[in-house]
């Protein structure tokens, strides 16, 4: 189909012959011109790996604390501890918050994210699994970025190993992908202040994947990156998923420019064009082709109609329901939906919904 089309590229060539694309590749994928051969390449990709499938999770977001110790540009979240608005919820109030996603929304799947405070000690952090697997055994656990892991293990002076050993005991399945932002370094630098550096994130996704953890993986754009950070940043996912094969999926994260400080600064004036938003997907999916199976896409972040395209230029997943998310709800973004929602978007763009859980396997197809 798209070998007929006048002008295709070499890289374009190569994702559909199967080839695994090299840098220069990426760097011409993201120059091509024609952004709907791009997406038509894509989408073929996605087709041949996943089928019709499009999957979400039945998930909610518990943001235990606002509190951070970091002070990122990019961040509409973080709040300082004398803050009036400042918040910690305490274990009880973690366990209230499952239950009520358990029991009365249908959570498979808790996403457990915070600020990196910089008071509450790794048993905060190991009774609040503790307690919640020992109500709701059957809940996935699905907490801590790599780079609170990070920021935990200097603050309790222990290693990273030690501290995702112990946190795995007291019942942690999985990791979320967040805090990778993008990394290159120059680009970094200026939307990160007192987050662990890329490779340092990248370190702790591999000390966890050696230990039997899985996690998902992320990267922010539509702020300051170049496209060849994009590029970077893709391939070095790439690399660490052909060394572990721990990641569930890559979630392409658009950056929400409301109430942060690279908008009051003036830096950043306007979020990055649908078209862009497209290109990105579309480009991950080709680089991550026969490594990495699934393209995520974050509906809060994009809006519902977005995500919608966003399912033919290569995405397989809508992520979750995202009941109670706080973050990207900072910065101004819609976050409300349902399981009966999510399904009529995936079949208005006449493809098959399916809820799975945090490692991709299908719990329930939903019949048309």
């Amino acid at each position: 189909m798209l070998s007929n089309i006048q002008g295709i590229t070499d890289a374009l060539e190569k994702a559909l012959g199967g080839e695994e694309l090299s840098f220069q590749d990426g760097l011409q994928l993201m120059k091509e011109e024609n952004l709907f051969s791009l997406g038509v390449a894509a989408d073929m990709i996605r087709k041949k790996t996943c089928g019709n499938l499009v999957t979400f999770t039945s998930s909610y977001y518990l943001n235990y604390t606002n509190v951070c110790a970091a002070s990122c540009p990019l961040c509409a979240f973080y709040r300082k501890g004398d803050e009036e608005d400042a918040y910690t919820l305490t274990i009880e109030q973690i366990v209230t918050r499952a239950g009520i996603a358990v029991k009365q929304m249908g959570a498979n799947e808790l996403h457990i994210v915070g600020g990196f405070h910089p008071k509450l000690g790794l048993e905060y952090y190991e009774r609040m699994m503790k307690e919640i697997k020992s109500r709701y055994p059957e809940v996935t656990i699905k907490a801590l970025t790599p780079a609170e892991i990070f920021f935990i293990a200097r603050l309790t002076k222990n290693s990273i190993k030690e501290v995702l050993i112990r946190l795995k005991d007291a019942g942690l399945d999985t990791l979320p992908g967040g805090g990778a932002e993008i990394f290159g370094t120059e680009s970094r630098d200026k939307i990160v202040r007192g987050k662990c550096s890329g490779e340092e994130w990248l370190d702790t996704v591999r000390q966890a994947h050696e230990l039997g953890l899985t996690s998902n993986s992320t990267m922010l754009f539509g702020h300051v990156e170049k496209i060849k950070d994009i590029v970077d940043h893709v391939l070095k996912i790439r690399d660490l998923q052909k060394k572990t094969n721990g990641f569930n999926t890559f979630i392409p994260l658009k950056f929400s420019l409301d109430n942060t400080e690279l908008e009051q600064d003036g830096t950043i004036t306007m979020e990055s064009p649908s078209t862009y938003d497209l290109r990105i997907i579309a480009v991950s999916r080709l680089l991550l082709s026969n490594v990495l199976n699934n393209i995520s896409i974050y509906w809060v972040a994009l809006g519902k109609k977005l995500a919608q395209v966003a399912l033919s230029y290569g995405g397989n997943d809508l992520v979750g329901t995202a009941f109670s998310e706080e973050i990207f709800k900072a910065s101004g973004k819609g976050t409300v939906t349902s399981i009966e929602e999510l399904i009529n978007l995936i079949r208005e763009v006449k493809k098959e919904p399916a809820l799975r859980n945090s490692y991709f396997n299908i719990v329930k197809r939903f019949d048309s």
